[in-house]
């Protein structure tokens, strides 16, 4: 174990170790909630053919995904490294599929920051920019890109919205973990308004039938491509990774737990945190389902917003207010998590040795957050129709790489048996194996050609255009060292 820590935490890379357990929990949670529930939960009643397929596939993917957050939990334990999944696989499975991993993960983490961004100006433009008297918000049109509209204004206002992220991740890991916890709450208040209106207004039978196809929704899923509601629920359950991705980022920064931090409890905060985002997904699916006929709520292009506005202007404009804020919830974990993939990769020499520095007065990994900074700048630019595309290929980028983690875990149980291990996947071995395999089935879904969800021609170009870039810099970082 302490050449485990030499090695993979050295102290002179500088990290402040100052988060808490609760800090971990909102780093977590807040990553995996943000405002998807918002923007698309009209788009998941759609795909899956009603709010009732859609709960039981965000049920069925908690359950899932359970396995592999405690998979986490012990290896965290064991190794609390910033960036540990390059580590973990690299000691199970060697250099290049180590290399691999850390590279998906980077994109289908990295993704979510411009994810974020497009969400903001999305949110501005078409929902604030509609409200009477800021019609000028949509005044100055700068181009259309993939049949979307992109505004001047919403533009800025998202930049700024992720320029204050940036910033307080250069800052370091305790000034974002506040911003987390802030958030957090905002998101909870966000649940809770829409849970009281459905109570009030609402009816169960609002949810009726439990599957039935849409031909003209109003968002970026028009129709129901399935024909039962098996077929809905796999639908939808292949979408899941995507929006329950975030707790990922809470042993991603691993190395910054303040000083005598319980392990034990670490461990079990990560499968808690995907608990905790489980229920808060299905108590919005039911209460947005409810609150109307479903196939009335659907017609209108982010019909979580636009009910609202039809029952009480003041509630629809906090809503949207949290709506607003909650992406900066998301961005600022997974560009904390992020960085510090890339930090592990540079101390592992998979990427160039510059990744590896961190600034000595914030701990903040610098190279790594000035790439992550460029990448994020770039999402408002993007148009609104990319969010799908992104949503995919960010889910097959971190379900392949929790599963890569998955096994390494297994066979770290039999090739390092004596590494001291404060919390241990319940189950043992076998809770291993049930991690391996749901993550086996989830990639499955998403690639195979038969699958009602495999990936399509843009999103298989991204992946491979992303393995390609990561090829040519191994290629020329080994070439570098070698000289």
């Amino acid at each position: 174990m302490a050449e485990t820590k030499a090695t993979g935490s050295p102290g002179e890379g500088g990290m402040k170790k100052t988060l808490s357990l609760w800090n971990f929990f909102t780093i977590g949670f807040g990553a995996i909630i943000g405002t998807g529930w918002v923007l698309q939960v009209g788009d998941w009643m759609v795909v899956g053919g009603g709010p009732v397929p859609a709960m039981i596939a965000f049920l069925l993917g908690a359950i899932f995904l359970v396995p592999i957050g405690a998979v986490f939990g012990e290896l965290t334990a064991a190794i609390p490294i910033s960036g540990g999944i390059v580590e973990y696989v690299d000691r199970s499975f060697g250099r290049i599929p180590s290399y691999v991993t850390g590279w998906l993960l980077a994109l289908g983490n990295g993704i979510l920051c411009p994810w974020e961004a497009i969400a903001i100006s999305t949110l501005v433009s078409d929902m604030f920019g509609s409200l009477p008297g800021l019609e000028w918000l949509r005044a100055v049109k700068l181009y259309t890109i993939m049949g979307a509209d992109v505004y001047l204004i919403p533009t800025v206002i998202a930049l700024g919205f992720a320029a204050y992220v940036i910033y307080l991740n250069f800052r370091g890991a305790q000034s974002a973990a506040k911003l987390q916890a802030f958030l957090t709450k905002a998101l909870l208040c966000g649940m809770l308004l829409a849970m009281g209106i459905s109570i009030v207004t609402g009816s169960p039978d609002n949810a009726m039938p439990v599957f039935s196809q849409v031909a003209d929704a109003g968002g970026s899923e028009p129709a129901t491509s399935a024909g039962n509601l098996f077929a809905g629920v796999v639908s939808v359950l292949v979408l899941t990774p995507f929006f329950y991705a975030g707790f990922d980022t809470i042993p991603q920064q691993a190395e910054e737990a303040a000083e005598g931090l319980n392990w034990n409890k670490f461990g079990k905060i990560i499968s808690l945190a995907l608990l905790a985002a489980g229920g808060f997904y299905i108590v919005c699916i039911y209460s947005f389902g409810t609150i109307l006929p479903w196939h009335e709520f659907v017609e209108s292009p982010v019909p979580a917003l636009a009910c609202l506005k039809d029952i009480n202007m003041i509630l629809y404009v906090v809503m949207l207010c949290i709506a607003t804020l909650g992406p900066m919830g998301p961005m600022n974990s997974f560009y904390g998590a992020t960085s510090r993939i890339m930090l592990a990769m540079g101390r592992k020499g998979q990427l160039p040795d510059k990744f590896a520095e961190v600034d000595p007065e914030s701990g903040a990994p610098r190279l790594a957050c000035a790439v992550l900074a460029i990448i994020t700048v770039i999402g408002p630019f993007l148009g609104k129709n990319m969010l799908i595309p992104l949503t995919n290929v960010s889910a097959l980028a971190f379900i392949f790489s929790c599963t890569m983690v998955a096994f390494a875990c297994l066979r770290m149980r039999f090739t390092e048996p004596e590494l001291p291990r404060p919390y241990k996947v319940p189950g043992g071995k076998l809770g291993i194996v049930l991690a391996c395999l749901a993550g086996c089935v989830i990639i499955g879904l998403l690639v195979l050609p038969f699958s009602p969800a495999s990936l399509n021609a843009v999103e298989w170009a991204i992946v491979i255009g992303w393995l390609v870039v990561g090829a040519v810099l191994m290629l020329v970082t080994r070439a570098r060292r070698a000289s």
